[in-house]
């Protein structure tokens, strides 16, 4: 089959014209192919549409690659390139390493996913290098030289053809760790998910180093969460490592597999909102330091049933922000995080519907709540809409729409000296109140 490549950005809408690839393509009869773009579009990836003349595909916040029939669909991010793994590294607190040769991987023109693979691969190499970490496994053998303890129990059941040898049970050093387990499987699902034959060539000889001191299998959940459950202080240089297997394995969930044949598809999809909530979360905890930034916190109190009408004893809706900015103890800041740049797109109603209940569920004083939201642009300004009385037509709440430069936030996270952190704590108070608010 000669796959046909169709590429688009995030949020974009391409449409089946005259002469595109989505011109004349149908899903009926290819079931496969009809459940896995259901899936995709009941999970919000990306939208498909059948119509009169072909496929419609509407992107959502989800980027990377998937093979939709004989398409190959690439979603592509807005920011890209070096600044891009940047933030990426930031966000999910991964070392600057030296991921290759600029000349001979042009890091530009690199796909997503090929990112998080050459960056996993490096963090790998520097595993190696240092010495794959070692623990104490419980084994069972016959010895001719006793080590450990000797199993006396278990000497009447071998006594007759153990010879000189003796049950023992001992604890060698191994390399045949769940840590190291997880670390080989996903490098060889990374090896499987990239396009690019010599990084995928270099990441499976990288397993192969190390695939004869542990026992090979494919990596699962079970098997990444035995290994992320088992970090301590001794493992710490695997946590990188493993935040990459966890974010490459996570993109390869329920939308991307064929329930009717539990077979997953080719491709790679992640959530760019997921990365840039993570993004704010730390950039807004380390520089408003005179506040607490609390994630996911509930706002109580705004949804309740009526004890006397509610049958079934449901529990209420709960309100849950991306952030919340305290000061002695008193919120002075709803924050969400939407990764949708709404200075060049327009705000979704659902969008506004969120925003104006977190603004209208805190004290009169300061019913706002405010939208975070990515953008490239520099002439981007904040925008503000008030959530008026039908009848009064007086402001009852605000939502306020808050753009944050990527660009300009890579600038300042690159930036080492005490100027460098001021800057970072007024662009901080930028993003939470506007303005720097007043002593």
């Amino acid at each position: 089959m000669i796959m046909q490549a169709v590429d688009l950005t995030e949020w974009e809408t391409r449409e089946p014209m005259r002469g595109s690839p989505l011109e004349g393509q149908v899903l009926a009869g290819h079931p496969a192919v009809q459940r896995l773009a259901a899936s995709l579009t009941q999970h919000g990836c990306i939208e498909i549409l059948e119509l009169a003349r072909g496929l419609e595909l509407r992107a959502s916040s989800f980027v990377g690659r998937f093979a939709l029939g004989d398409l190959m669909v690439t979603i592509r991010p807005k920011i890209s390139g070096l600044p891009l793994m940047n933030l990426l590294r930031y966000a999910y607190r991964l070392r600057h390493l030296n991921l290759y040769d600029e000349v001979r991987y042009p890091i530009s023109s690199t796909s997503f996913e090929d990112l998080l693979i050459h960056q996993l691969a490096a963090e790998a190499s520097e595993l190696l290098a240092r010495g794959l970490h070692r623990d104490y496994l419980r084994t069972e053998s016959l010895l001719t030289n006793p080590r450990g303890r000797i199993d006396f129990s278990g000497y009447l059941q071998v006594a007759s053809r153990a010879g000189v040898a003796l049950p023992c049970v001992h604890h060698p050093r191994s390399e045949d760790t769940s840590m190291n387990r997880a670390l080989h499987g996903g490098l060889e699902m990374a090896a499987g998910m990239t396009l690019d034959h010599e990084l995928g060539g270099h990441v499976r000889r990288l397993a192969k180093s190390f695939a004869a001191s542990i026992t090979p299998g494919k990596l699962d959940a079970a098997g990444f969460e035995e290994a992320w459950h088992s970090l301590d202080r001794r493992t710490r240089a695997y946590q990188p490592a493993l935040t990459l297997i966890k974010m490459l394995l996570n993109t390869q969930g329920a939308a991307l597999t064929d329930e009717a044949s539990n077979v997953a598809a080719a491709g790679f999809l992640f959530d760019m909102n997921r990365f840039f909530q993570t993004l704010l979360s730390r950039f807004l905890a380390e520089n408003l330091t005179d506040c607490e930034v609390q994630d996911e916190r509930i706002l109580r109190g705004v949804f309740s049933y009526d004890p006397a009408n509610n049958p079934r004893c449901c529990s209420p809706p709960k309100l849950r922000p991306d952030f919340l900015v305290l000061r002695n103890q008193r919120v002075i800041a709803v924050l969400d995080a939407k990764y949708r740049d709404l200075w060049e797109r327009n705000l979704p109603r659902e969008m506004l519907y969120q925003l104006a209940l977190y603004a209208m569920g805190q004290e009169s004083v300061h019913r706002r709540a405010t939208i975070l939201y990515p953008t490239l642009d520099d002439s981007a300004r904040q925008q503000v809409i008030f959530v008026k009385d039908p009848l009064r037509g007086t402001a009852k709440a605000k939502v306020i729409l808050r753009p944050v430069n990527l660009l300009k936030l890579d600038l300042l996270l690159r930036g080492k000296d005490i100027q460098a952190q001021r800057n970072r704590a007024e662009f901080a108070q930028r993003l939470a109140f506007g303005t720097p608010p007043e002593a």
